[in-house]
């Protein structure tokens, strides 16, 4: 009589638990990162509206500082100091850079380091 021998199939403990530990592990990713994603859009759309203002290249540096700071209290976004704002302004020229970095702890001593560099510029140079 001629035995069959099946293959086994199918997932042992540990690969289920390696592949749960990496799903796992993105899923943290995702949570941690894209808040801070969800936070750059708004300072993107802050710059979008400083931008659409009317006559705002004639503004002072002051004057756009308080209005990007007025936009960033709205939206509640804290990752943005004075000092990671750059501001050149000329007649009827305006340009505004934003350079800023968040760093998120993930677990332990791994953290997730994101850089940003966003600018508008309205009027001739």
């Amino acid at each position: 009589m001629e035995k069959l021998h099946k293959k086994q199939q199918g997932l042992t403990l540990i690969s289920l638990i390696f592949v749960l530990g990496i799903i796992g592990f993105f899923t943290l990713l995702v949570l941690k990162v894209g808040p801070i994603y969800m936070d750059h859009n708004k300072v993107v759309q802050a710059l979008q509206s400083i931008k659409n203002r009317p006559e705002i290249q004639n503004e002072s540096k002051a004057g756009v500082w308080n209005a990007l700071n007025k936009q960033f209290g709205m939206n509640y976004v804290y990752d943005i100091k004075k000092e990671n704002v750059k501001i050149t302004s000329r007649e009827g020229y305006l340009k505004v850079q934003i350079v800023y970095h968040t760093k998120q702890l993930l677990f332990g001593n791994l953290s997730v380091w994101v850089d940003f560099d966003d600018e508008i510029e309205i009027g001739k140079q």
